[in-house]
C-alpha cells in the first residue's frame, strides 16, 4: 500500500494573519480600555487615580506573561502555548465586559494582561519561522498592520461607545470578546513551526556532545557577549520608544480632555482622520521590509515621531499640537517604534531563545510603561509639560539606539556560526537590511 501523500506546506500567509491577531488583540485593549475606563468613571465610582492603578496593571501583566510566555514558547513550542494564552484573554476580556464593581476590572486586567503578554512574542516566533526566507520582514511587517486594525476598529467603535456609557465600554470589551473566540478556532488549525522543531530535534541530537556546555538553547546566553548586546539594545529601543506610544495609547482619551476642555467624541473623529495615513504608512514599510531601503523609511519615520513629540513641548497642549501628535506618530509608527523593533527580534536572535528574547525585551518595556502610567495622570493635571518633554526625551533616546547602535549588531546566522555547540539550524536569514537598519 503506498504512502499517503505528505501534507502540503500551510500557506505562510494565513499564518501570519492568524498568529499575528495577538497584535491586533493587544491594540484593541490598550485602546478599548484607554476609552472604557473614562466611561466606567461615573458609573463604578473610578477616581483619576484608579484609572491609572488599572491601566497600569494591565501593562504590568503584560511585561509577566511577555517574560513566561516567550520561555514556554522556546521550550515546549509555539502552537500549544498561542491555544493556552488565548483561552485566559477571553476569559479576562469577559471579566472586563461583565465588570459591576472595580474589583471586576483589576481582575480582568490581571488576566488579559497576562494573556496577551504571554502570547504576543510566541506569535511573532511562529510567523517568521513558517514564512519564507526571502519574505521575513514582509511578514512581521503584518503584524504592524493587524495591530493598527485593532487600533482603527476600537476607535470606530469608539465613536459610538461613547454615547453609550458604561453600555459603550462593555461594547469594546465585547468587541474583544468575540474576536478572540474566532481566533482561537482559527488557531486550532495551525502546525507546529517547522524551524522550532528542527532547531528542537538537533539540540536534542547533540545535548550529550562536547559542548553542551555553552550553546544557543540556555538562558544563561542572554548575558554573554555578543547576544547580551542584542538583548541590551532592542530592549531599550523598544522600552524607551513605548513610553511615549503608551502613553498616547493608554491616556490619548485622558489628556485630551482634561488638557483641551474637548470631547472623547471629538478625538475619536481625529483618530478616525488619521487611520489612512497609518494604513498607508505600514503598506509602505511591508515593501520595504526586506530591502536595504527601509534605512530611509526608519528614518524618516523616527522623524516624524519626533516632531509630533516635539510640539506640545513648543507649544503646550492645545487641540492643535495634540492632534499634530496623533497623526505623526501614527505615520511614524509605520517605519520605526514598535514595528521595527518586532523585525530586528526576528533577524538578530536565533530560533531557540527567540521568544525568550522578545519576552525579555517586551517585560522591560511595559514594566517601565506600567511604572510611568501609575504617575502620568497626577502628571499631566499638575505639570504637563513635564510630561511631554520626557516623552519627546525618551523617543530621542530611542532613535539613537536605533540609528547607531542596533545597526552594528550581528544578525541571527552571524550567532549562530560563532556560537559553540549551537543547535540552531535554521536561523533567519537576515540579508542587508539587518546590517543597515
Amino acid at each position: 500500500m503506498p504512502a499517503p501523500p505528505p501534507a502540503p506546506p500551510p500557506n505562510p500567509w494565513r499564518t501570519a494573519v492568524v498568529a499575528g491577531m495577538a497584535s491586533y488583540l493587544d491594540a484593541g485593549a490598550i485602546v478599548s480600555t484607554a476609552t472604557a475606563m473614562v466611561l466606567y468613571q461615573p458609573h463604578l465610582g473610578l477616581d483619576d487615580a484608579s484609572i491609572g492603578r488599572i491601566s497600569a496593571l494591565l501593562t504590568f501583566c503584560f511585561a509577566v506573561g511577555a517574560l513566561a510566555g516567550g520561555r514556554l514558547g522556546d521550550r515546549f513550542g509555539r502552537r500549544r502555548v498561542l491555544t493556552v494564552t488565548l483561552l485566559l484573554y477571553l476569559l479576562g476580556t469577559l471579566l472586563l465586559a461583565g465588570a459591576q464593581a472595580p474589583a471586576m476590572l483589576y481582575a480582568g486586567a490581571i488576566v488579559a494582561g497576562l494573556s496577551i503578554g504571554a502570547d504576543l512574542p510566541v506569535s511573532l516566533a511562529l510567523i517568521a519561522e513558517e514564512a519564507p526566507p526571502q519574505h521575513k520582514g514582509r511578514m512581521i511587517a503584518l503584524s504592524g498592520l493587524l495591530w493598527a486594525a485593532g487600533i482603527i476598529t476600537a476607535t470606530l467603535l469608539a465613536t459610538v461607545a461613547t454615547q453609550l456609557g458604561q453600555t459603550g465600554a462593555r461594547l469594546l470589551y465585547g468587541h474583544l470578546v468575540l474576536v478572540a473566540a474566532i481566533v482561537l478556532a482559527l488557531r486550532t488549525t495551525l502546525r507546529e513551526s517547522a524551524e522550532w522543531t528542527a532547531a528542537r530535534e538537533q539540540k536534542d541530537l547533540t545535548a550529550s556532545g562536547p559542548t553542551e556546555e555553552i550553546r544557543l538553547g540556555t538562558l544563561r546566553q542572554l548575558c554573554t557577549r555578543p547576544l547580551a548586546a542584542t538583548v541590551l539594545a532592542t530592549g531599550l529601543y523598544y522600552a524607551l520608544w513605548n513610553l511615549g506610544a503608551n502613553t498616547n495609547g493608554q491616556f490619548g482619551d485622558f489628556l485630551w480632555v482634561k488638557l483641551t476642555d474637548q470631547t472623547v467624541q471629538s478625538l475619536t473623529i481625529l483618530k478616525a482622520a488619521a487611520i489612512p495615513f497609518a494604513i498607508a504608512a505600514l503598506l509602505i514599510f511591508m515593501r520595504v521590509a526586506d530591502r536595504p531601503a527601509r534605512r530611509r523609511w526608519f528614518i524618516a519615520g523616527t522623524l516624524l515621531a519626533l516632531t509630533g513629540y516635539a510640539l506640545p513641548v513648543l507649544a503646550g497642549p492645545t487641540p492643535f499640537t495634540l492632534a499634530a501628535l496623533l497623526l505623526l506618530t501614527a505615520l511614524g509608527a509605520g517605519f520605526s517604534g514598535e514595528t521595527m523593533y518586532k523585525v530586528w527580534s526576528q533577524e538578530l536572535v536565533p530560533t531557540l531563545l527567540r521568544g525568550t528574547v522578545q519576552g525579555v525585551t517586551m517585560a522591560l518595556a511595559r514594566m517601565l510603561a506600567a511604572a510611568f502610567a501609575v504617575i502620568t495622570p497626577s502628571l499631566a493635571t499638575g505639570n504637563s509639560t513635564m510630561l511631554f518633554s520626557l516623552n519627546l526625551t525618551f523617543a530621542l533616546a530611542a532613535a539613537l539606539i536605533g540609528l547607531f547602535w542596533i545597526p552594528r549588531l550581528p544578525t541571527a546566522a552571524a550567532l549562530t556560526r560563532t556560537e559553540p555547540g549551537t543547535t540552531d539550524t535554521q536561523p533567519s536569514p537576515s540579508p542587508a537590511p539587518a546590517a543597515g537598519i
